[in-house]
């Protein structure tokens, strides 16, 4: 095997400068991209810690001791990110998601949660408001985010031995304490929960059968990722992704499934149920069934950068604007101009693409934004 290089490029220094347009641009509603697709979907990331070293993620190799997180004064403060958030949504966005790293890291995160469960829709609705978490806090925390408006959850989750479970998060934390968390969000009410399993060839993939009938019957969600080739630290290889047309066929071997259609436009994953109907699962193939087209997603980092692309190589820089006395119209006029000018569809095109972005241009690391 070639000897492994981590590139130690700090993917937060590559941003540009969010300005505010000469034209303004309205919060209608009815934002499209300059591909047509419209903002619905945002996802914010809340701390950019995380307490797993999972190697597709945060590998111990650069995220060690000596790495050096944001310091709280860069983050944006709840009142900051609520203000975007209640913007975001002018603009037409329907659903938010918490992120992180491990957003149950952020210190009070429930006053957060109960800020943005206030904020409407351009209907008048309450936005869908859900979170994902590795589950190694969520037993504690579960009550409280369900009592402050959270609706959903969704845990990651790599297999359900315990021995290939501890490799995988390279913290040895025991799986057990995230069942233990899954079945605190079921008691509390943060349903419907779905639960992802990132599928890497040779490494988990044999938990894939064991994951689909642990899960079977229970009313959770399960959805297999393909490994993807986010960020530049993971050491992604193609002969480590299992395509998921080959993980649906390991499954219907054992359960038969059935095709479902999508719940909306946008959805990442292609639906199957089980043919005797005990529940249904997910693939998420963004390696090989791109699923650009109809992208609705931004990202916004914890200190405020807005990031268009998972695979994005820099990001929009708000903190300035929301930190330097710009007003609400100007700062939805910013985020609206940035949006109309985005053309990304990377996993479209990752075929045609160079194997490395060029240097100084390393893709953002899935950490920083949230997957």
């Amino acid at each position: 095997m070639s000897e492994r290089v981590i590139p130690l490029i700090d993917q937060r220094l590559q941003r540009r400068a969010a300005t505010v347009p000469a034209q303004p641009v309205a919060a209608t509603g009815l934002l499209g991209d300059a591909l047509g697709r419209p903002l619905r979907d945002l996802r914010i990331s809340v701390t950019d810690r995380c307490n797993f070293r999972c190697s597709y993620c945060m590998p111990k190799e650069v995220f060690d001791k000596d790495y050096q997180y944001l310091p709280h004064g860069e983050l944006l403060s709840f009142e900051e990110i609520t203000r975007v958030a209640r913007l975001f949504a002018a603009h037409g966005v329907q659903k938010i998601r918490l992120t992180g790293g491990e957003p149950l890291l952020r210190k009070n995160l429930e006053i957060l949660v109960g800020q943005l469960a206030a904020l409407r829709t351009t209907e008048g609705q309450p936005l869908d408001l859900t979170l994902t978490t590795n589950g190694s806090l969520l037993a504690r925390k579960a009550a409280a985010l369900k009592a402050a408006g959270l609706q959903r959850v969704t845990v990651s989750l790599d297999g359900l031995d315990d021995t290939v479970f501890r490799a995988m998060n390279d913290v040895d934390f025991p799986v057990a304490e995230v069942l233990a968390g899954i079945e605190a969000a079921q008691a509390a009410g943060l349903g419907p929960i779905k639960v992802n399993m990132v599928v890497k060839r040779g490494t988990n993939d044999d938990q894939i059968l064991p994951m689909a009938r642990h899960f079977k019957g229970t009313g959770i969600v399960l959805r297999f990722i393909e490994y993807m080739d986010v960020g530049a630290t993971n050491g992604w290889r193609m002969d480590e992704v299992l395509p998921s047309a080959e993980l649906i066929e390991r499954i219907q071997r054992e359960l038969p499934l059935v095709p479902l259609d999508p719940t909306a436009p946008g959805e990442t994953a292609e639906r199957w149920a089980y043919a005797d109907g005990s529940g249904e699962i997910g693939a998420i193939s963004s390696v090989t069934q791109a699923f650009c087209g109809d992208c609705n997603r931004a990202r916004l980092s914890t200190e405020g950068q807005l990031y268009l692309c998972l695979f994005a190589t820099e990001g929009h820089d708000l903190r300035h604007l929301i930190r330097g006395g710009a007003s609400d119209a100007e700062l939805a006029s910013a985020i609206g101009a940035i949006w109309q000018g985005r053309d990304d569809r990377y996993s479209q095109l990752r075929a045609s693409l160079p194997p490395e972005p060029g240097a100084g241009k390393r893709r953002v690391e899935m950490s920083y934004i949230g997957g």
